[in-house]
């Protein structure tokens, strides 16, 4: 039972960007579509999955004053490793993500996770965190994208999706409209966790 909840704790309890509002840099920037969404978040779980691992493995080696640093490495080095390989084979959804691919080392998820909970646990514990809430924080903007796409461009994933007489609100795929987008979302979330308490 403690595997599976620390695998799906991520996806609604503990979500990274509905419940605990981390990486809403990246979450409000790179959502105007959901291809976008999909690269960005599969990219974080990938560095957040591989990451948790390693430090997890490397707990006991590391001191404790060069315990950040250390994970800001590590997860430096599978960013780089993610940045390579999306510049090589997906080069129009790197250059669409732009900067926000270097900046996943500095994202907040990521390193909290290394700090909370893969320098304190298990390797298979640590992956199943990193799991989940990689899978939580990518399904999270999908969400956030889908809703921007469908309502900024009447498309999803580039098809069309309502119809042609649908006079797009531009604002939506806009920055504004991330903000906006995020607090119904945010709310909507609230309302139904606490109908059910």
């Amino acid at each position: 039972m403690s595997a599976m909840k620390e695998f799906t704790k991520g996806f609604i309890k503990e979500n990274p960007v509905f419940v605990m509002a981390l990486g809403l840099c990246p979450t409000l920037a790179v959502t105007s579509s959901v291809a976008n969404a999909i690269g960005m978040g599969l990219a974080a779980t990938f560095v957040l999955v591989a990451s948790n691992i390693l430090i997890s493995m490397l707990k006991s080696f590391i001191p404790d004053k060069v315990r950040i640093p250390a994970f800001i490495v590590v997860i430096a080095s599978f960013v780089t490793i993610v940045d390579m390989m999306m510049h090589a084979y997906t080069p129009e959804l790197h250059k669409s993500l732009g900067i926000f691919i270097p900046l996943i080392v500095v994202n907040c998820i990521i390193l909290g996770r290394a700090e909370a909970f893969a320098s304190k646990n298990s390797v298979f514990l640590s992956l199943l965190d990193g799991l989940g809430m990689g899978l939580g924080f990518t399904l999270a903007l999908i969400v956030l994208g889908a809703v921007r796409e469908l309502l900024g461009a009447g498309q999803l994933l580039g098809h069309q999706v309502l119809p042609q007489t649908y006079k797009p609100m531009l604002v939506a795929i806009l920055a504004p409209g991330a903000f906006f987008t995020m607090g119904l979302l945010k709310g909507l979330l609230n309302l139904v966790t606490n109908k059910k308490k």
